[in-house]
């Protein structure tokens, strides 16, 4: 399997919220590098390509883009308009 990540992961298990144009969805971040995350989420139906990911356990406010979608995972970059 090729590894397509340019910076490494780390393996969490951290509560968070999806937070877009006044709606927010809550998920859990599976995985995190520098450049970006997987988050578990009930479904990735109506998460837009790009929102705020803030992880409460930090403090962080990211801003996402949406690079994947499966069944109940998405994986984003940080940083808008990644690719």
């Amino acid at each position: 399997m090729n590894e397509r990540r340019n910076d490494g992961r780390q393996r969490v298990l951290k509560a968070a919220t999806i937070e877009f144009g006044g709606g927010a969805i809550d998920c859990t971040v599976r995985n995190f590098s520098s450049g970006g995350a997987a988050l578990d989420v009930t479904s990735p139906v109506g998460i837009p390509e790009q929102f705020t990911l803030f992880v409460q356990s930090d403090g962080r406010h990211l801003p996402c883009t949406v690079i994947w979608r499966k069944e109940k995972r998405i994986g984003v970059s940080f940083g808008r308009g990644s690719s």
